[in-house]
């Protein structure tokens, strides 16, 4: 009997050793990996703070971090009803944290809310940061490293929607160009499929629309370069087009009838909107490449903000597969084209895109300045 259990003990070890050995090898590996991504993270915070930014490590710290701060107050650049979803659907996420969302409000909202910042007396944790006025937030935006942290997934944000060059700004949604036409006036075989197509002579004399103000146009430089795209405003101005300003006045005349095409004038989700309250099935859209896409939805926090990790996961959040298909519901049709399953990243999977990027948003009020001049200074035609 103690010979079999000698010979039971001494078959266990050797059974344990054989498995040392074999197993060895990968926990060996695994260990590896661990302290290589280990010290990726490290010099990410090194790197972070040799540049002033907050760099937090772990998503746990900043969980706990904002179940002390317990709040959250912020100042939203969505419609009522994404900020009515998503704050629905983040307090039972976070129920920790009270959270108050002010919608903006006013057509000088951007530049009245940078002057409440600049003075000190805005109380909220998170704002907007329009582009128009995007270089006077800077200063006073809390720096916290979000491209860092999201390339080294210590936040689920993808990190082409964080401006590369600051690292603290996320932009949370996209909007791109599209040709919008009604179909009974537009022959199928006349609907454009590149954007040369319409300098075509059966497109000059008032036959489409085009803005006075070519931002969607200017959207075009990132690929085709500002003197291809000054050349082409200068032939789209010598097709006579009718000169008009903003999108919603002339989607009613394209549906109704008045107007056969817009030119840089509708984007995919207004033209889905236009789609849903035309009966009729007139209102038809195409996309042409490269396609004109642009950063919409700008948020950051403030250095003043009382609590900021809280902010942390509401950015987070917003940038979350859940968070962005309410988006797309709701604003509608303006969730990131960075997030897999979004309506943009579907719509345009595949093809080829001009981005407006971060760097580029420096340079979009000259590009535009420019291309009115090429335009002629047009005026809306009444």
């Amino acid at each position: 009997m103690a010979t079999n259990m000698r010979r039971v003990s001494t078959a266990g070890t050797i059974a344990a050793a054989l498995i040392s050995i074999i197993l060895s090898p990968c926990l060996t590996c695994s260990s590896a990996l661990a302290a290589a991504g280990n010290s990726a993270l490290l010099n990410a915070q090194k790197e972070a703070e040799s540049k002033g930014y907050v760099f937090l490590t772990t998503h746990d710290e900043i969980v706990s971090k904002a179940q002390q701060e317990g709040k959250l107050y912020l100042q939203s650049g969505f419609s009522t009803g994404t900020i009515q979803a998503t704050s629905e659907v983040f307090r039972k996420k976070y129920p920790f944290i009270d959270l108050q969302v002010d919608p903006l409000e006013g057509s000088d909202v951007a530049e009245r809310l940078l002057s409440e910042v600049q003075a000190g007396v805005a109380k909220w944790d998170i704002i907007r940061t329009a582009i128009v006025v995007y270089s006077g937030y800077l200063p006073h935006l809390w720096k916290a490293d979000l491209l860092g942290m999201s390339q080294q997934r210590v936040l689920d944000i993808p990190s082409q929607t964080i401006d590369p060059k600051n690292r603290n700004v996320i932009a949370l949604g996209n909007r791109f160009v599209v040709v919008v036409y009604n179909k009974n006036l537009v022959p199928a075989g006349q609907v454009p499929k590149s954007w040369e197509d319409m300098l075509k002579p059966e497109w000059k004399g008032k036959k489409f629309a085009t803005d006075i103000i070519p931002q969607q146009l200017a959207a075009l430089v990132p690929v085709w370069g500002l003197e291809k795209t000054l050349d082409y405003a200068r032939s789209i101005a010598a097709q006579q087009p009718i000169w008009v300003r903003g999108g919603n006045r002339p989607l009613v005349a394209l549906s109704s009838g008045e107007i056969p095409l817009l030119l840089f004038v509708g984007t995919y989700s207004a033209a889905v909107r236009a789609q849903g309250k035309d009966p009729l099935g007139a209102v038809q859209y195409s996309i042409l490449e490269p396609v004109p896409v642009r950063f919409v939805l700008e948020h950051a926090i403030l250095a003043t903000a009382k609590s900021p990790h809280a902010a942390l996961l509401w950015l987070e959040f917003m940038a979350g597969a859940e968070a962005q298909k309410l988006i797309d519901q709701h604003e509608p049709l303006a969730a990131s084209l960075y997030r897999q399953g979004s309506a943009a990243e579907q719509a345009l999977r595949g093809k080829k895109l001009s981005v407006v990027s971060w760097e580029h948003n420096e340079k979009m009020e000259q590009w535009v300045e420019k291309i009115v001049e090429a335009l002629g200074f047009p005026r809306e035609t009444k």
